[in-house]
């Protein structure tokens, strides 16, 4: 079993950063990675970026590329989603989840909270 906490979310403006954490206990394994993935209002759940613990290989879907940065502090079993340049269609319900390697949310069987990311703009 893992345990996922987020955090880190809030209001910001366009143009603005944010950065989101993701804390992890519980007994992980060397075949899970974390991802973060998102829900807007009235929209289906769609993935962001995801890590591996034990390598330094990322994946980021193609819009947020350039502006969102995923990274890793293995001392505090920590996950972190920087974000930059903020739009206003980045506004979403972010969500960490430890599973596969896979931008499918169906291979993420350990999933956080959620934390609230809202853009004005």
């Amino acid at each position: 079993q893992v345990q996922l906490v987020e955090s880190g979310g809030g209001l910001v403006q366009a143009g603005g950063s944010l950065r989101l954490s993701c804390a992890a206990s519980g007994r992980t394994f060397r075949n899970y990675v974390v991802g973060w993935f998102r829900q807007g209002p009235g929209k289906e759940r769609e993935f962001v970026a995801y890590i591996s613990w034990s390598s330094v290989s990322t994946v980021y879907r193609d819009s947020v590329k350039g502006r969102f940065t995923i990274s890793r502090d293995d001392a505090k079993n920590t996950v972190y989603l920087s974000m930059n340049s903020l739009k206003p269609e980045d506004t979403a319900v972010y969500y960490c989840a430890a599973g596969a390697v896979s931008d499918s949310p169906t291979s993420y069987p350990y999933w956080g909270q959620g934390t609230q990311v809202t853009v004005s703009s």
